[in-house]
């Protein structure tokens, strides 16, 4: 017999909007970078004068490109965050987490 697939679907803890399981949110607050997927929120030290993220470019298995808006330029600039140290500082399954993932969005709440 075989397993049953069973689809479900994750609500914010407000049970407003649904989460999706493969995607993961970027933001920031304050000198911290979040990122947030599932039950995880990491947050790690951003650059100083980081007012916040715009965009992201790219996810590649914990690494990310990113559009970042600074105090010291009118325009966003390219920015990379490698989350793979930031987990395996946390003793975080790099793989298991990072396959999860198929796409990361800049959301601030």
């Amino acid at each position: 017999m075989s397993p049953k697939h069973v689809d479900y679907v994750v609500y914010d803890k407000n049970f407003k909007e649904p989460i999706s399981i493969e995607e993961a949110y970027l933001s920031n607050d304050k000198d911290y970078t979040i990122f947030r997927y599932a039950d995880y929120i990491i947050r790690f030290q951003a650059p100083y004068s980081l007012e916040k993220y715009t965009e992201v470019k790219e996810w590649n298995k914990g690494y990310l490109v990113v559009m970042a808006k600074y105090a010291h330029n009118t325009e966003p600039e390219e920015e990379y965050i490698d989350l793979v140290p930031v987990l395996e500082t946390l003793y975080i399954d790099v793989d298991e987490f990072v396959d999860k993932i198929k796409k990361v969005s800049v959301k601030y709440e």
